[in-house]
């Protein structure tokens, strides 16, 4: 049901939101066009334009998305919205297979997705090693959804708690699906990177079809492969192991890239019906599977504990069979004194011609590098129906069910403790996410004389329940085998299955009431206020409020602002999973142990049952508009309480070892380090986007040229050990504080050219995530720029290149072998050559050709 009126200023307004490039004429005789208030977050009541909004809203419209130079959904917004970060996150466990991004300089989970104006289920994927800022975050998957399916994207920045319950602190993402009933395209696209790798290949389509007279079908699909990047150099160890003869040792041992993604299908359907009598009934869902692969940290055949080594590289881990059938231990110990062990007298004598004792130097005489992958399924459907009760009442009733599921794999690694008998390749098991809501919206306008226009009041009711589940492993990827009491660790090495101990269904359920009433007092002031009450079943309820205002100064300038609390519940899947991980600690190789915050190892160590963030945050701007440049200015500030997060890892001793033996934690002889989740700091993040635009006619076309900027500063306020200075310093420095786009579009008959110059201010530079490996990155400018042209009405072939000019990201400065302390170097022991928090990725240009057939 579409609400349209006449205005040329307000077609202006809508099409140039931050970052889209539109084109409309500026002439003075330009024709009157209809245009659609489609912007539908932000308020309860009838959607709004973007200059007719309290609070501050981007749309990105389908032609943007489709010329934006790719086809991820993550990348796409990252260009668009310079607020919006993502990283690459090349060595980072299920991070990899799901990844995190950040509005406002908040975690992924800090920031609601809605698909069509309804709630979207979370991955299942907690991101475990998500870069300082997502340690721990488990946020919605916005990389299944294909731009070949939207409509546009409805960007809120600002809080919104109140009005659509939690993670809303940072902003609303809202994806509009397409709901053509006639026509479609079908492109295929296919690129690289100018190193030569990354080689990706996509087929996308949409078609729109009728739904008997009165309804639409409208289906969109993508597939996609993308191969593996790597940016690497070779590790010294794994040099000097070359160089001594030690067979099996890759070149380079261990890569830092971009994962291997095969078969990634999505599919999405949006259905309409009109029902008649001012009413109509809907559905949407999708269908996605993507299979992803990527590298992990090189196992040293000298060093690597419960291995190779259990005192770092002093003397060879050695396995007596004998022994682990019950007689007396034969093996003799053999120290590693040369770069070859294998070439050793007494390695020789003592374990490659003895066959009762076994060394991982037998079988994998180089080390090894595990590969860690997984399979990912995403699924939803939402139905429902809405309409009109009578002129002034409005309905919306729907229900949706979301599920997510992670299986796990893990290539080239072994179960030491399963000795020469361990198999290479594991399932250690799988996490799901389930999601179920119930919703009942209504809108009812009131007609008061004293008011400018109709009183709107909006009221709802939400139900949603959420589900995490954990599906035990393959034996053998976590069993403790006969080798265990001889120091051999247990466990897929990297990633230790998930035992049935561990394995089971989490749940909780919670409900909410809103209100949410809007007031054109004149027609120059709007008054909004919302107030949201929810029950969680878990910890309790929580109330949350919302006061917006704009106040239209003349035609062509207004200023607005908000106010209002939030909170973020943590997840099902934050309060209670488990399990271990391996992780750099002062640059070793560590195995970590993740606990429920309500461990009693984890609330000896300071944890305390899981609690919701709490924010407070308020905002003004202006939008004005002069010689048809339309501008937006807002400043925002929000305080965030409690922020739920990983903990800093503590080292285990040995009372604590015997203490999580009791507790049933898996793995516990090979586990050296604890974390868990808690609320342990506050932060405030402050900042300010500002927007200009402008439509006009030149050289002979239609020209769009947008300026966007964001200042965004995070403060941590208060903080314990439990969190740790490194942390604070990574939420404090990783994201640049500023960032800011230029975007020209220029269109004649049959060309048309869109080129984005991209500005990134500095930021910290971190390099597996460890605080020795801190530097400063540069600021950096990237440009992006696509040329298409119109064979004829139905086909249109583009090039483009994202980073055309192949900035390169920030080069970690290397100390040699052998070099005198160069100053703020970093010992290349890990085999990356860039810092991975680069804003603009680590892999250089990437170049494409594109081909569109509509119809």
């Amino acid at each position: 049901m579409s609400i349209k009126f006449k205005t040329t200023t307000l077609a202006i307004a809508v099409s140039m939101a931050l970052g889209t490039v539109s084109s409309y004429a500026a002439e003075n005789n330009a024709q009157v066009e209809e245009v659609e208030r489609i912007a539908v977050v932000g308020s309860r009541g009838a959607p709004r334009s973007v200059n007719d909004s309290p609070v501050p809203i981007d749309l990105i419209g389908a032609e943007e998305l489709e010329r934006g130079g790719n086809t991820n959904m993550l990348e796409l917004l990252k260009g668009t919205v310079p607020s919006f970060n993502v990283h690459e996150n090349p060595i980072s466990d299920a991070a990899s297979l799901v990844k995190p991004a950040n509005l406002r300089g908040l975690s992924s989970d800090s920031t609601l997705i809605l698909v069509n104006g309804k709630r979207r289920h979370r991955a299942s994927v907690i991101a475990l090693l998500g870069g300082g800022i997502n340690d721990g975050a488990q946020g919605p998957d916005i990389s299944v959804i294909p731009s070949s399916a939207l409509k546009q994207v409805e960007v809120l920045r600002d809080g919104a708690a109140a009005q659509y319950g939690s993670d809303a602190i940072a902003g609303v993402l809202n994806f509009v699906l397409k709901d053509d009933d006639d026509g479609g395209s079908l492109t295929v696209r296919h690129g690289e990177y100018y190193e030569g790798d990354g080689t990706t290949t996509e087929l996308s389509g949409n078609v729109g079809m009728p739904l008997t007279k009165d309804g639409f079908a409208n289906v969109s699909f993508q597939y996609k492969t993308a191969d593996a990047t790597s940016r690497s150099v070779q590790r010294p160890d794994a040099a000097a192991f070359i160089a001594a003869g030690v067979p099996d040792v890759g070149d380079p041992a261990q890569i830092w890239g971009s994962p291997e993604i095969e078969d990634d299908l999505t599919i999405f359907a949006n259905l309409g019906l009109d029902l008649g009598n001012d009413s109509e009934a809907y559905m949407f869902g999708n269908f996605s599977e993507r299979n992803v692969r990527g590298g992990f940290y090189y196992r040293n055949p000298h060093t690597r504990g419960g291995v190779y080594s259990n005192d770092g590289g002093e003397t060879l881990l050695i396995a007596d069979i004998a022994e682990a059938e019950g007689a007396e231990r034969t093996c003799q110990p053999v120290a590693i004194t040369s770069d070859n062990v294998l070439t050793q007298v007494d390695y020789i004598n003592n374990v490659a011609n003895n066959d009762n004792c076994f060394s991982f130097n037998e079988m994998l005489p180089g080390g090894f590098t595990p590969n860690f992958g997984g399979n990912i399924v995403d699924t939803s459907l939402t139905v429902g129906t809405r309409g009109q009760i009578d002129d002034t009442l409005s309905y919306d009733i729907s229900g949706s069910v979301g599920r997510n599921e992670s299986s796990y794999v893990i290539y080239d690694t072994l179960n030491a403790s399963l000795g020469p008998d361990t198999p290479r390749d594991f399932n250690p098991g799988k996490h799901i996410q389930l999601e179920k809501f119930f919703n009942v919206d209504l809108v009812k306008d009131i007609d008061i004389d004293a008011f400018d226009s109709p009183l709107i009041i909006a009221g709802g009711y939400e139900w949603h329940q959420e589900t995490f589940e954990v599906v035990a492993g393959d034996i053998a990827s976590f069993t403790a085998g006969p080798y265990t009491d001889q120091g051999f660790g247990i466990g897929s090495n990297g990633f230790p299955g998930f035992k049935p101990a561990s394995a089971g269904e989490f749940s909780r359920q919670n409900y909410a009431f809103y209100v949410d009433v809007e007031a054109q007092f004149t027609e120059q002031f709007l008054m909004g206020f919302a107030v949201r009450y929810e029950d969680y079943s878990t910890f309790g309820d929580t109330t949350n409020y919302k006061l917006t205002a704009q106040y239209r100064v003349t035609d062509d300038f207004s200023v607005r602002g908000s106010l209002g609390t939030g909170f973020r519940a943590p997840t099902v899947g934050q309060a209670n999973y488990s399990n271990v991980q391996t992780s750099l600690d002062g640059g070793q190789l560590v195995d970590s142990a993740l606990l429920p915050a309500t461990n009693p190892i984890a609330m000896q160590l300071g944890s305390t049952e899981l609690t919701p963030e709490e924010s407070n945050s308020f905002a003004f701007g202006a939008v004005w508009e002069i010689a048809g440049v339309f501008f937006t200015l807002d400043y925002y500030n929000i305080e965030v309480t409690d922020r739920v997060s990983q903990s800093t890892k503590y080292t285990l001793t040995e009372d604590d070892k015997n203490a999580l033996k009791e507790a049933g934690v898996p793995n516990v002889d090979s586990i050296q380090q604890v974390s868990f989740f808690t609320n342990d700091f506050d932060t405030t993040t402050e900042g300010i986007d500002f927007v200009a635009n402008y439509s006009t006619s030149l050289f002979d076309g239609e020209t769009s040229l947008s300026l966007a900027y964001n200042w965004n500063e995070t403060t941590v306020d208060d903080y314990s050990e439990v969190t740790g200075d490194f942390k604070v310093s990574r939420l404090e420095n990783d994201l640049p504080n500023h960032r800011g786009t230029f975007t020209l579009s220029q269109t004649w008959d049959q060309v048309s050219l869109f080129t984005r110059v991209n500005y990134y201010g500095e930021y910290q530079g971190v390099h597996v995530d460890y605080d020795a490996t801190v530097n400063e990155g540069s600021a950096a400018i990237t440009v992006d720029a696509e040329v298409s042209y119109f064979v004829n009405d139905d086909i249109t072939l583009s090039i483009g290149a994202q980073n055309l000019l192949d900035q390169e990201a920030e080069r970690i400065n290397f100390t040699e072998q052998g070099a005198a302390d160069c100053g703020g170097c970093v010992n290349n022991q890990w085999g990356g050559k860039y810092y991975e928090t680069s804003p603009f990725g680590f892999n250089g240009g990437f170049y494409y050709v594109k081909a569109t057939y509509n119809f």
